[in-house]
């Protein structure tokens, strides 16, 4: 072949790599992929079936000797995220990704990749093409937008696909086996404003912080960076101690899966009040930068005028400033069963003054799913108990780690032969698309794995050439002895 990727191995899957590069597939716009894979179905004379949601599953047959194995599932996802330099000249509707080969990697012109999760999908493309290698029945199924909701994975119905051993093949370590991710929900709190005016002689001020980092609410959440609006009601409830105080607005936080990093409340106070404010506000923007000195760098409070017209009852401002200050947020359990996972969290996502009503809304995330009802559930009766209406829903399942797991065994045992160490066994605080396959099929042992991706979700995204070989070799290894 004289195109970019000639000479590599395997030679099939870095051939379907690139063919699915030349198709258009952002999420929710998988059709030209998805006519790909059925295509080379077709040509293979395999049975191939798609579902309502634009999910397909291609089934092969056992090769000869393997016809009594269990069935196993091979999972990939068509779409990719799309995303590129603000310099690079590129049509995700139309225009093919441009590949390169540097120093062992295999990268993108200035654009996302899509490494993630086509290296997946052409890995099962691959094996239902090979001949010479012994497996079980194979059934390969991809998976739609599962990069903006899993809507693919969340359509998918009992019965789809039969096997209940499944490789998932979107992880980006060649060194982890993941074996768990979180579940979560989102608990939404609103409060219905009635306004006052301002009191004559009262002092009308902004109070923000900012500086902080921010982050993921799943993925860093263990790293416990700020949360401003946490520290922020801590300010305020340090002055309502001792005076009386009304808020105008509280704003901060701007996604259910992101720690806020600024927040900001307009409040009325007196003249002592005021000076009260000024003094803790000195006194904790030092206390946090103390408190949080190894993961945030330059806290900063800042005080201003905001003359406004209106504010909430001084019984609304108290009941949220006391809400904001004691609502849970961050690790509540570390996992048991997989070393420095965190098990359970919660986020104080988001809070808006709207028109007529306080909108609070959080997310819990666990991988014990009682345990999202449970911590999902208290977040509910502290809101209650400060006069809020709750609404919880936005659900998606956990996938429970299970050390004990077959599949998991077998899965160390070969990467130790093949590789001369063991690999690491994780999971991740956050959702993924076994913890939804395997809420429709709760009989499926599952494992994900992958080769070496660095950047995914960026223009930066590459994959490492030898670590794509490794992995196939793993689940060829794999597919011999299960």
């Amino acid at each position: 072949m004289s195109y970019v990727f000639d000479g590599l191995k395997p030679e099939a899957v870095w051939k379907h790599f690139y063919n699915i590069n030349q198709i258009p597939r952002c999420s929710k716009n998988e059709e030209g992929a998805r006519s790909y894979v059925k295509k080379v179905a077709e040509q293979l004379n395999l049975q191939y079936k798609e579902d309502e949601t634009g999910n397909v599953v291609i089934m092969k047959p056992a090769t000869s000797g393997m016809e009594n194995k269990p069935t196993v599932v091979l999972q990939g996802h068509l779409d990719m995220v799309c995303e590129k330099n603000k310099d690079t000249v590129h049509d995700f509707t139309k225009d093919p990704i441009k590949m390169l080969i540097e120093d062992g990697w295999v990268t993108a012109d200035g654009t996302t990749l899509g490494a993630d999760n086509a290296i997946g999908v052409s890995m099962g493309l691959a094996l239902l093409e090979a001949k010479g290698i012994e497996h079980p029945a194979l059934e390969v199924l991809c998976t739609v937008d599962e990069e903006t909701g899993m809507t693919g994975a969340m359509g998918l119905k009992p019965g789809f696909v039969k096997g209940n051993i499944l490789l998932n093949l979107d992880t980006e370590e060649e060194d982890a086996l993941y074996i768990g991710c979180a579940g979560g929900k989102h608990t939404i709190m609103t409060r219905k404003i009635t306004w006052e005016k301002v009191p004559a002689g009262q002092k009308s001020v902004s109070v923000k912080i900012k500086g902080l980092r921010g982050g993921h609410s799943g993925l860093n959440i263990i790293d416990q960076f700020g949360n401003a609006i946490k520290l922020l009601s801590r300010v305020l409830y340090s002055v309502n101690l001792k005076h009386d105080l009304k808020v105008a607005a509280f704003n901060g936080g701007t996604a259910h899966n992101a720690i806020p990093r600024e927040a900001e409340a307009i409040i009325v106070l007196d003249n002592d009040a005021y000076k009260t404010l000024v003094e803790k506000s000195k006194h904790y923007e030092k206390v946090f930068n103390n408190e949080l000195r190894f993961v945030e760098k330059n806290i900063v409070i800042q005080i201003e005028d905001n003359a406004v017209d209106n504010v909430m009852s001084l019984d609304l401002s108290k009941a949220l400033i006391r809400f904001l200050y004691s609502i849970p947020h961050g690790v509540m359990a570390m996992s048991q069963a997989v070393d420095n996972l965190v098990e359970t969290s919660t986020n104080m996502a988001v809070i808006e003054t709207r028109k007529d009503e306080l909108f609070l809304l959080t997310s819990q995330r666990s991988s014990v799913a009682s345990s999202i009802v449970d911590i999902a559930d208290k977040v509910k009766a502290a809101a209650e108990l400060a006069g809020f209406d709750v609404e919880q829903g936005g659900g998606y399942p956990a996938w429970q780690p299970n050390p004990d797991s077959k599949l998991l065994s077998l899965c160390k045992e070969i990467y130790t032969q093949n590789f001369s160490k063991e690999p690491e066994v994780k999971a991740v605080h956050a959702g993924l698309e076994c913890g939804i396959i395997g809420e429709q099929y709760p009989e499926m042992d599952m494992i994900s794995l992958g080769p070496d991706i660095v950047g995914a979700h960026s223009p930066d995204e590459k994959v490492r050439i030898e670590s794509v070989n490794n992995i196939w070799n793993l689940v060829v290894d794999l597919l011999k002895k299960l």
